[in-house]
């Protein structure tokens, strides 16, 4: 942060020490001490919102990507369903021998017994 070295601090305390007196430096330095923890945090907080916002960010993109990509494949697959299986307006969807018939049941529920165990 700060190129401070150990002679510049040691130049800093004792002119602390000069200035404010031996009685009220420890309380100063302990309130110095507790702001920059404060200031420290608060850097921490807002660092770790603007990453949370760039990771937000980053993943909004890739599902935006993934959004395109699926569109476009869904485009891919309907051109390639036209064009395999082309369709008139006027021409019927099926052919009259294309029928499948329904399929029926062999037992219908009302005809199978009843189980009265009474």
């Amino acid at each position: 942060m700060f190129d401070i070295g150990f002679a510049e601090l040691a130049l800093l305390m004792l002119i602390g020490l000069l200035v404010l007196g031996p009685e009220r430096l420890p309380r100063v330095a302990r309130t110095l001490g507790l702001y920059l923890r404060k200031a420290r945090n608060a850097w921490g907080n807002v660092k770790q919102s603007i990453e949370a916002e760039l990771d937000a960010d980053e993943l909004r993109k890739a599902l935006s990507q993934v959004q395109e990509q699926t569109k476009s494949a869904g485009e891919d697959l309907k051109s390639t369903l036209e064009a395999e299986i082309p369709f008139t307006a006027g021409e019927p969807e099926s052919k009259p021998g294309d029928e499948r018939p329904a399929p029926s049941r062999s037992k219908s529920i009302s005809n199978s017994p009843a189980n009265d165990n009474d």
